[in-house]
C-alpha cells in the first residue's frame, strides 16, 4: 500500500483518531528502521541476504505492539508480515537476494488487487480508509456518508474512481520496483525502494485530491451534495445499500 496505504489502514481502525501519534511512531519503526538496519548490517560486512532477511522482519513490530498493548490483531500488520515472510521463504529456497528485495513489489501487487476487487462493492477501500479521517470535517459536515452513499450516484462513483486509482497506482508502483530491483546494484536498490514510497505517496495524494476537489467533495455547495439533498429521504440505508 505504499506505506501510505498501511498508514490509512491503521487510521481506519476503530478509535484511530486518538492514536495518530502512536501510529506515526510505529510507522517510523516499520518504514525507517528496516532501511537503517540494513545499511548498518552492510557496514559491518554482513552479506546481502542476511541483511535483508533481518531487516525485513522489523515491520512486524507494530503488529506485535498492537497485540500486546490492545489485545487485538492489527490486520494491516498481519497482512504485511505474511507477505514479508512469504518473500523471505522464497528467497531462502531460491537463494536469491533480489527475490527477497522484490517482496515490496509483491506487497504492492496484493494491495492493488485488493483495491480493484473492492471497487464495485459496497465498501470501496478508498472510502473505508478515508472516512474516519474526513467524514464530518469536509463538505456537507452534517451529512452522514451512509446517506450520501445511499442517495448519491456521484458520491458512489467518486469513491469507486479513487479506489481504482489507488489500485492501478499500486500495480504501476510494483512494476517500477521490479525494474529497480533487477537493474540497480542491491545496496542502491534498497535505498531507492524507500524513496519510492515517498514519491508514490505524494503523487497519489496529489492525483486523488485534485480529482476529489474537482468532483466537489470538499465544497458543501457542490452538485455532489445538492444531488443527494434533492432526493427524498427514504428509510435508513446502510452503506451496503445501492451498488
Amino acid at each position: 500500500m505504499s506505506y501510505l496505504l498501511l498508514m490509512q489502514v491503521k487510521k481506519a481502525e476503530p478509535k484511530a483518531r486518538g492514536r495518530h501519534r502512536g501510529a506515526a511512531i510505529l510507522m517510523l519503526v516499520d518504514f525507517g528502521l528496516p532501511i537503517g538496519l540494513y545499511y548498518g548490517l552492510r557496514a559491518m560486512d554482513v552479506d546481502y541476504l542476511p541483511s535483508l532477511l533481518i531487516s525485513s522482519l522489523v515491520p512486524s513490530t507494530s503488529m506485535v505492539v498492537t497485540l500486546v498493548r490492545e489485545r487485538r490483531l492489527d490486520s494491516a500488520g498481519l497482512f504485511m508480515t505474511i507477505v514479508m515472510l512469504a518473500g523471505a521463504g522464497l528467497s531462502l529456497i531460491s537463494g536469491s537476494t533480489r527475490l527477497l528485495l522484490a517482496k515490496d513489489a509483491l506487497l504492492m501487487v496484493a494491495v492493488g488487487g485488493w483495491f480493484l476487487v473492492t471497487a464495485r462493492g459496497s465498501q470501496p477501500l478508498a472510502l473505508r480508509f478515508s472516512r474516519p479521517l474526513l467524514e464530518g470535517r469536509i463538505g456537507a459536515r452534517e451529512e452522514s456518508w451512509d446517506d450520501l452513499w445511499a442517495r448519491s450516484p456521484d458520491f458512489r462513483r467518486l469513491w469507486r474512481v479513487c479506489t481504482v486509482a489507488w489500485g492501478i497506482g499500486s500495480l504501476v508502483d510494483a512494476v517500477v520496483r521490479v525494474v529497480i530491483v533487477y537493474t540497480f546494484p542491491i545496496d542502491l536498490a534498497v535505498g531507492l525502494g524507500g524513496v519510492q514510497y515517498g514519491i508514490f505517496t505524494v503523487l497519489m495524494l496529489v492525483i486523488v485530491n485534485v480529482y476529489q476537489m474537482r468532483a466537489g467533495l470538499h465544497d458543501p455547495r457542490s452538485a455532489l451534495y445538492r444531488q443527494a439533498a434533492a432526493d427524498l429521504p427514504g428509510s435508513p440505508l446502510e452503506v451496503g445499500g445501492p451498488k
